[in-house]
């Protein structure tokens, strides 16, 4: 460990594996460390006795619930836009080649008590039972104008310029109802809060652009994609990948202390009594308690069934968005669920997730409403974590953390943080100009 680093990486969750590979890539010399004997930290991926272990102190699961092996449950499930920032980052640093993906089923909005497919075309608009005759021409006629939007086509822009007028006042020029406002802001948009509301509406049209462009790459009834056996093969992939450009991962590395000179800025990290010099430090949150602060918490429920959510069209893998005004919340709840078709659980298993900011601090009675929505579960599991935020941006200490993993079930957030860390990092924006087709995700195991 006495050789010199560009970046030491601490912690192999989801953010600091990609940004490992993404600075691998531009030729930095990186070594990756973790604490822990497996892959993944916060966002690990855990067999059913693991899962048993945690939650119940034991590793004897009923048999009735299958082979401990064949299940592999993702501890922050996100699933991923097929035309988004993660799986353009996965293709710029050809990770892809490492991963089996397969299209996720469907993608739900709950309303009024009842669960509908989430419209984000003109021809879906006008098929949905989510709105009523008007309302539906009223908003295909919004989705026309934005699958005809083109940034370096004035003509399309209708005379409105998006980068000046906030996204409310583009909404109110269709006389777009607040039950269709939302549900395109929170399950098409995937904003977590209606800030987005007076913002420019560039962004907002964008992002619902994203939503129609991946649902029509793989027409599966999603914009998402997801790897088979889940999340947990991210980290692996990414270890092989930094092996190929000379970089070294370590695991079981106990106490990973940052050090800093006498001006507080970066000069190694010591375990084991050996300390690894280099010019950065990227890590989660836990490896430096005193550079951040706690800024919310999330409630979840992990959730063991034998079928699928009802009223979801039998889809073996969903998301179900619950837009906060629907349970009065100031957050929205998550609910996301995956099955033996994408690995992650035996023949006739399914695996949700309710998920949410906690408001409370009665994560059970606060997620019930979503977990209602279940249907009958084998097992459920409790839990709560809280959520940290870094007290600065590295600049001065070259020391960047990450934000902790928040209750949304897509990685558009994450993401957010990674590109920013990567800016922060290496002082440039990521190009993230690359031919989508080497991430192929198949109707099977491809």
């Amino acid at each position: 460990m006495d050789e010199e680093y560009d970046v030491i990486v601490l912690g192999t969750g989801l953010k600091e594996c990609i940004l490992s590979g993404l600075l691998s890539v531009d030729g930095l010399k990186v070594l990756h460390m973790d604490r822990n004997d497996y892959y993944g930290g916060e966002s690990s991926s855990l067999m059913l006795n693991q899962l048993w272990k945690r939650f119940k102190g034991d590793e004897n699961p009923p048999e009735t619930l299958g082979s401990s092996k064949e299940y592999n449950v993702d501890m922050i499930p996100k699933f991923m836009m097929a035309n988004g920032v993660l799986v353009r980052a996965l293709v710029h640093t050809n990770v892809t080649k490492y991963l089996n993906f397969k299209a996720v089923d469907g993608s739900f909005v709950y309303n009024s008590g009842k669960i509908y497919k989430v419209p984000a075309t003109d021809v879906e608009a006008l098929k949905s039972s989510i709105m009523g005759l008007f309302e539906k021409r009223r908003a295909r006629k919004f989705f026309i104008y934005v699958q005809d939007f083109e940034e370096n086509d004035p003509k399309s822009h209708e005379g409105l310029d998006l980068t000046k007028i906030p996204a409310k006042e583009l909404i109110s020029k269709y006389g777009l109802e607040d039950d269709t406002i939302e549900f395109i802001g929170h399950a098409l948009a995937l904003y977590t809060s209606d800030s987005y509301l007076e913002q420019p509406a560039i962004d907002f049209v964008k992002r619902i652009r994203l939503y129609a462009e991946s649902l029509a790459r793989f027409e599966s009834g999603s914009p998402y994609i997801y790897p088979m056996y889940g999340l947990g093969e991210l980290p692996q992939a990414f270890a092989r990948l930094s092996a190929v450009y000379g970089g070294t991962y370590m695991l079981n590395k106990p106490e990973c202390k940052v050090e800093f000179d006498d001006s507080g800025k970066v000069i190694g990290v010591t375990s084991d009594g050996e300390t690894a010099k280099c010019k950065k430090v990227v890590c989660d949150p836990s490896y430096v308690p005193d550079k951040v602060k706690k800024v919310g918490k999330v409630a979840r429920a992990i959730c063991i069934m034998s079928h699928p959510i009802p009223d979801t069209n039998d889809c073996h893998s969903a998301q179900v968005i619950i837009p906060q005004k629907q349970l009065n919340r100031k957050s929205d709840m998550y609910l996301f669920c995956c099955s033996y078709s994408h690995n992650v659980a035996p023949q006739g298993k399914f695996i949700s997730f309710v998920t949410t900011e906690a408001e409370t601090d009665d994560p059970e009675s606060e997620l019930k409403p979503g977990i209602d929505l279940l249907g009958p579960v084998d097992e459920i599991f409790y839990e709560t974590y809280d959520r940290f935020e870094p007290t600065d941006d590295g600049a001065a200490d070259s020391c960047f953390v990450s934000t902790s993993y928040d209750a949304t079930t897509h990685f558009e957030t994450t993401m957010i943080d990674v590109l920013a860390m990567y800016s922060k990092i290496t002082g440039k924006e990521l190009n993230l100009s690359v031919d989508l087709s080497a991430a192929s995700a198949g109707g099977g195991e491809e």
